[in-house]
Parts: structure tokens; sequence; C-alpha cells
């Protein structure tokens, strides 16, 4: 028998309300639902123009950030980035980065890798200003 795991990303615990951030963010990481060793993946749905209100960079951890459905702007450094549907965005990992969805809203699902059993990430508070 195969040795594999199958998640519904929209079944994953939403973190988001637990920090504040709902209705206008959905948080799923899946990476210790999916027994993820390597990697990690999680799931944001934004609502129309929320904006995640701070940003974060990694010591380790390179992310890919998938737009599924929406739109959304994403600032890299000091640069912002307009993704639309099916867009894939690859940030290093010592770029600060965030992302506020546009009018539709936004799906967004984010890879990143290597796994560091969420100890990588580096939090920065009002790091995103206009």
């Amino acid at each position: 028998m195969a040795d594999y795991t199958l998640v519904n990303l929209r079944e994953v615990e939403d973190l988001a309300p637990r920090f504040g951030y709902s209705p206008g963010l959905e948080s799923r990481f899946a990476r210790g639902a999916l027994g993820l060793e390597k990697s990690g993946l999680s799931y944001f749905r934004v609502a129309p123009g929320f904006r995640i209100p701070f940003g974060h960079r990694h010591h380790q951890q390179e992310e890919v950030y998938l737009v599924v459905s929406g739109g959304a702007r994403i600032k890299v450094g000091e640069e912002i980035v307009e993704l639309r549907p099916f867009d894939a965005l690859r940030v290093p990992p010592e770029a600060e980065r965030a992302f506020e969805a546009g009018p539709d809203g936004a799906e967004i699902v984010a890879f990143g890798a290597p796994s560091t059993d969420g100890n990588d990430a580096e939090m920065l508070r009002d790091w995103w200003t206009d």
C-alpha cells in the first residue's frame, strides 16, 4: 500500500481567529495535518481589501505564493508586486514580505521548504506602511 496523506486545506483548523484576524483572514497551516517532514503548505483566504497587519521573513525557509482566485498585492522588501490567479511568486528566506487582497479578495496557497517546524519566522510588526 502506498504511503500518502490526503487533506482538504479548507478543513484544516483556521488559526486566524486565535490571533484576532478573523473575519478578514483565514490561515490554515497544513504541515502537521499532512505529516510533512521537509516542507510546509498553507492556505489563506483573504477578504477584499484586507491587509495582513504584519510582515515576516525567514532565516532558512524559501516560500512560493500561488494565487488560486481573486488578486493580491505582496510587498517584498520595498517593492509591491501585483498578483492575479495562477501567478506564482518565489520569495527567498531573508526577504521581508506581507500581502493584501484586492477588491475581489484572494485565495492563496503558500509552499515553503525546508520545514522549520515554525521556528524560522521572524514577525515584523508595523512593517507595511503606504
